[in-house]
């Protein structure tokens, strides 16, 4: 099974859970265990046409999916699999 790591922001909706794991070939596939386990995160995750939101960054152990084949990119058994949220601010 992969591992998905939870950022503390999302853990409101899944009921303060910081790791999931499912069987998944894809990454796709575990995003969408994941909400469907977990009602109300989907919203945080995916647009209205069912793309990842351009703010939510996914990552194959260090590699960032959009490097590999996006949500598509494929998953083994002891995989993890983290996201990470755009986090806004700075100064001018």
């Amino acid at each position: 099974m992969a591992t998905l790591i939870i950022p503390t922001p999302l853990r409101k909706f899944t009921e303060g859970e910081s790791i999931y794991t499912a069987s998944a070939s894809n990454v796709k596939e575990l995003l969408v265990a994941l909400y469907t386990s977990h009602d109300g995160i989907k919203k945080h995750l995916f647009d209205d046409e069912g793309e990842l939101r351009s703010f939510i960054r996914v990552y194959l152990g260090d590699e960032d999916i959009n490097e590999l084949e996006g949500v598509n990119t494929k998953l083994e058994d002891r995989d993890e699999v983290s996201i990470i949220p755009a986090i806004a601010g700075g100064s001018k």
